[in-house]
């Protein structure tokens, strides 16, 4: 909670949150950029997920999949889909 900037939008991966494809995410990254936002945290959680506290505090919930994933992973998962979002708005080709 005390790394969490309240001027960002706050991103929460969370099972029980909004399932998006890639476009989405994209979509969702240049709309918060368009609105004045210049930085977004995602939130990911450890075996255990995230407190309701954190969840209660988050702008978003935001799911990959309703599957668990060692946070380790999720981080290089979620990195890999920021990449993807970017090389979308910018009209670059991406891999399918």
């Amino acid at each position: 909670m005390a790394k969490m900037d309240p001027a960002a939008l706050k991103v929460a991966l969370a099972i029980d949150g909004k399932k998006l494809d890639s476009p989405g995410l994209a979509a969702g990254i240049e709309k918060a950029g368009l609105s004045g936002i210049s930085h977004i945290q995602f939130i990911i959680g450890g075996s255990l997920g995230l407190s309701e506290e954190v969840l209660r505090a988050s702008d978003k919930r935001l799911s990959f999949s309703d599957m668990t994933f060692p946070h380790q992973m999720m981080r290089v998962i979620l990195l890999e889909q920021i990449y993807r979002a970017y090389k979308i708005t910018s009209g670059e080709p991406y891999h399918k």
